[in-house]
């Protein structure tokens, strides 16, 4: 796995931010069992929310507030886990891309954090995450963003992705086998272990994982 670390800028003004750390092996593959849990996670959640209360739920919220802290308006940078709960709650469905990608979705919905599934392959050196400065890059599904003020996974190239978009750079594509997935929380360790087990349980039942590297940062 490779070598993570987080600003001492960042830790400081948001101390509960915390990342779950998976790399494993996986594959692309085609299974109806998971088109059919998509159709039931997004049919509960329907069920279990109104617009407004998805901004209620405590680890949104919680990282909300983190954007909130660095200064940058969370409404208008919205956090990939909250667009995920908005586009179901106001009835559409998730794109479906393949097993990869929809399991790092789905695992989103779960765990109700933003969740990065990433081409390890692409990542050059150590990741710095740190706090984004005056700079952007291209979110995928987002066109250029603006990164400043908002935590940013960087290699030695710059900047790949942050809790509201990462780049095409590092993106999973039908050539993707080694994967870096990072579930980040602004509100502490608690919960991450459990989402770490239940990353390698979707992957290994939907996408043959396998050669499992966790850690908590």
């Amino acid at each position: 796995m490779k070598k993570i670390k987080v600003s001492e800028d960042l830790l400081s003004k948001i101390q509960g931010f915390k990342i779950g750390v998976v790399s494993f092996s996986a594959s692309i593959v085609k299974d109806i069992d998971l088109k059919i849990l998509i159709n039931s996670l997004e049919q509960n959640i329907r069920e279990s929310y109104a617009l407004d209360e998805v901004l209620k739920i405590p680890n949104i919220k919680a990282a909300r507030d983190g954007y909130k802290i660095l200064g940058k308006d969370p409404s208008r940078y919205r956090l990939a886990v909250e667009s995920l709960f908005r586009r179901i709650v106001k009835g559409n469905s998730l794109n479906q891309i393949n097993n990869l990608v929809d399991l790092g979705n789905i695992l989103s919905l779960k765990t109700m954090r933003s969740v990065a599934v990433l081409d390890e392959d692409q990542i050059q050196g150590d990741i710095f995450i740190r706090i984004g400065r005056n700079e952007e890059y291209e979110g995928i599904g987002r066109g250029k963003l603006n990164i400043e003020k908002i935590p940013v996974y960087c290699d030695n190239i710059g900047p790949f992705g942050s809790p509201t978009s990462d780049t095409l750079r590092t993106m999973v594509t039908e050539n993707t086998t080694n994967i870096l997935l990072f579930v980040i929380s602004f509100n502490g360790e608690k919960g991450l272990l459990k989402d770490i087990d239940c990353c390698i349980e979707l992957y290994k039942q939907f996408a043959l994982g396998n050669n499992f590297e966790t850690m908590i940062i």
